[in-house]
């Protein structure tokens, strides 16, 4: 295999990773500016919900694949176990260059497949039973190689940091209410403590819409990228057209119940397990299924030499 680096993909999480820097100066130069109007309990307070944010990222990085493995009932399972689908694995994972990951059986009516893990020494690839039952070998595989290019493209970083960012906008607009209280009770008197607290919130819900945008569309490349990745892996992007294609189908005859119980992994899965009340919800964190084919149309004509 020759593997083609996406230096789109490069370029993307090297903007995203000064954007998101700039907006850590501005949102925490924002923070100290406000905790001198919130008194003792109040930067207490704050602090507190950084430090919350920080834990839960460090949890998110150093602990996903295990996070997700419990969220999804995904079993890992020995080449004994599933003599067939690790081979498909190794094979695949010898052809990309990569350490072999850990293969994980998750138990879902929902056809879908997904890779998690902080590096490829520890990752983790998996599928659920339905999506076996689905594809040939050949579409599995190409599943399988877009999910081993997510782990070759180490993707995964940039959404870990991107979240953070997120979480902790996030975190402080939930809690606006007591920050307002304790912001009124500081300078009650003139009123300063309210008016840098309004200031302060416009500035950290910026944030929040900016760093979403950012992870956003961070995430719609990066599936973009693990498809062309599978296709050069495999050298056979049609399979991944047809697999998709199927999966997509498929995914229309799931009960919206099924899809709820599953949906809150929908970023990592390959075609995101959405229960048709929301389309907004399949662009945010996929790109549509007619643009990824056009795009796999485009590499199988690169490889054809035209």
């Amino acid at each position: 295999m020759i593997w083609k680096r996406d230096y789109g993909l490069i370029a993307r999480q090297i903007v995203a990773w000064v954007i998101i820097g700039l907006i850590y100066v501005v949102l925490f130069s924002v923070i100290g500016w406000w905790l001198a109007g919130t008194g003792m309990f109040g930067s207490y307070y704050l602090y507190m919900i950084i430090g919350m944010a920080a834990v839960m990222a460090l949890v998110q990085y150093f602990l996903s694949d295990k996070l997700v493995l419990m969220s999804t009932k995904a079993k890992v399972v020995t080449e004994d176990e599933e003599p067939k689908l690790y081979a498909m694995v190794k094979k695949l994972a010898d052809e990309a260059g990569l350490p072999m990951p850990r293969v994980a059986i998750m138990p879902s009516p929902v056809p879908n497949a997904f890779a998690t893990g902080r590096s490829p020494k520890h990752a983790v690839v998996a599928v659920t039973q339905a999506i076996r039952g689905i594809l040939t070998d050949d579409e599995l595989e190409a599943v399988l190689a877009h999910e081993l290019a997510h782990v070759k493209n180490r993707d995964m970083l940039t959404m870990t940091i991107g979240s953070f960012l997120v979480s902790v906008a996030a975190m402080i607009i939930n809690n606006a209410f007591i920050m307002a209280l304790l912001s009124s009770n500081r300078n009650s008197e003139n009123g300063g403590g309210i008016i840098v607290f309004i200031v302060a919130m416009v500035v950290v819900v910026i944030v929040y819409v900016v760093g979403t945008m950012i992870t956003m569309a961070i995430s719609r490349y990066r599936e973009f990228s693990a498809d062309r990745g599978s296709a050069y892996i495999t050298r056979d992007p049609d399979a991944l057209i047809r697999a998709l294609k199927k999966i997509s189908g498929k995914m229309e005859t799931i009960p919206p119940d099924k899809k709820r119980e599953i949906s809150a992994e929908n970023s990592f899965y390959i075609i995101p397990a959405i229960s048709g009340e929301s389309v907004m919800e399949l662009f945010s964190t996929h790109p549509p299924l007619e643009k990824r084919i056009a795009n796999l149309e485009k590499v199988k004509m690169e490889m054809q030499g035209y």
